[in-house]
């Protein structure tokens, strides 16, 4: 069984982190994040399926699939890095090459992460400042965890963070990661930007199998905008410092380890489509009893992405209908007289729910009691298809002014 812990990246045994005002686009404020491990770590990563990927992604890639043993991962805010050609590749490279010296690794050794506006060039002066001032910072600390997750953040109005632990050979093994998102959010491999630490011992093949797994039911399953970034990463270190033997599939211990590392992912996603650009409220949508697992994803996913739907959980109004036509758009064949629509929240009296269609059909339902439900800060729409037994859950936010105002001078 798993325990979620107060946490972040130096959660697990033999992390470090530290956060850094480098100065890469604003003065004083943190844009410069480390995370970095004595002990070499596996590496696992997924990454955007964007035709456009920016220079880190590309070094990323090629360095997983390598199998290189990973000593760190530094991060940026402000600059993405991303269609900046070979100019860029060169930046990316100096950025790993900086941190490199300063904790004396091979620059093969370094893995990279930017954030931020998309065309602009790297500042090497900065980035070099921060390598340094990383270096100093550097920390096993709750607060140094939390300094690194500040620093990534670009228009994220608050730090993702979490931490999990389990037992296994009579040891505690622990799963710690932070992200950072809030728009242009609507993966599809992974996150924005994220990293996961554990003390776990477990080999890059399965580590890379299991991220996939976890991904698909989490950070694949989150969108605030529609929009898949060039940047999106996913990066997992496994350093087995918790002294377990090395994880095989089929074992207690390794589920265990997924669960584990399902849990965090899970609650860094739900962090992130509750933090999306301008949002008031997270949006859940839970697809019941459809035909087949990809259909109810399919399903849900259709719901929170709906401009409509978003705009009508952002006026707190039950208009039904928009749901219902969102789920006969999705691509997936229902009988839509036999859905059942309803919506749930936590109140003062505590969970309430409402069923609002029932078998297609409204219900005599209260608009004054739906209204109460969608005016809570985190509203869940269930879906019944009456199909099968396969359910999905995914996860957004409502559409407000304040999205199109953020996005609207977002350069400047």
């Amino acid at each position: 069984m798993i325990k979620q812990m107060d946490g972040g990246v130096t959660a697990a045994q033999g992390f470090q982190a530290a956060g850094a005002a480098a100065g890469i686009k604003y003065e004083n404020r943190k844009d410069m994040a480390l995370v970095y491990t004595r002990e070499p770590a596996v590496a696992a990563g997924t990454f955007t399926t964007n035709v456009v990927k920016a220079a880190p992604v590309l070094w990323d890639k090629e360095l997983i699939e390598k199998g290189n043993p990973v000593h760190a991962v530094v991060l940026n805010s402000g600059i993405a890095n991303a269609c900046t050609g070979e100019e860029g590749k060169e930046n990316n490279v100096q950025m790993a090459a900086a941190v490199a010296e300063e904790l004396s690794v091979s620059v093969q050794e370094v893995l990279t992460c930017s954030t931020g506006v998309i065309g602009m060039q790297l500042n090497m002066e900065p980035v070099k400042k921060g390598a340094e001032l990383l270096k100093e910072a550097l920390a096993d600390t709750r607060e140094a965890a939390r300094a690194a997750a500040e620093a990534i953040m670009t228009t994220d109005t608050c730090p993702k963070e979490c931490a999990a632990e389990f037992e296994t050979e009579g040891k505690k093994v622990v799963v710690g990661g932070m992200s950072k998102g809030s728009g242009m959010i609507h993966p599809n491999m992974a996150t924005m930007l994220s990293v996961i630490t554990t003390d776990a011992c477990i080999g890059q093949e399965l580590l890379t199998e299991t991220l996939r797994s976890v991904v698909g039911d989490t950070f694949n399953m989150i969108s605030v905008d529609r929009d898949t970034s060039t940047n999106d990463t996913c990066i997992v270190l496994a350093n087995g410092m918790s002294g377990i033997p090395e994880i095989k599939k089929g074992t207690k211990a390794y589920e265990a380890f997924r669960e584990a590392l399902l849990h965090v992912a899970r609650e860094l996603a739900k962090q992130m489509a509750g933090d999306g650009e301008g949002c008031t409220k997270l949006l859940e949508v839970k697809v019941e009893n459809a035909a087949t697992v990809e259909a109810a994803k399919q399903l849900s996913k259709s719901v929170i992405t709906s401009n409509l739907v978003k705009t009508a959980v952002y006026g707190s109004d039950a208009n039904w209908g928009r749901i219902l036509c969102a789920l006969g758009y999705a691509g997936v064949e229902f009988d839509p007289e036999k859905v059942d629509l309803t919506i749930c929240a936590e109140v003062q009296e505590g969970m309430v729910s409402i069923v609002l269609v029932k078998d297609g059909v409204a219900t005599e339902y209260s608009e004054e009691e739906a209204t109460k439900l969608l005016s809570q800060s985190e509203v869940s729409v269930v879906c019944d298809m009456k199909q099968g037994n396969a359910s999905a859950v995914a996860w957004g936010c409502d559409l407000t002014y304040d999205y199109v105002k953020i996005n609207g001078d977002y350069r400047s």
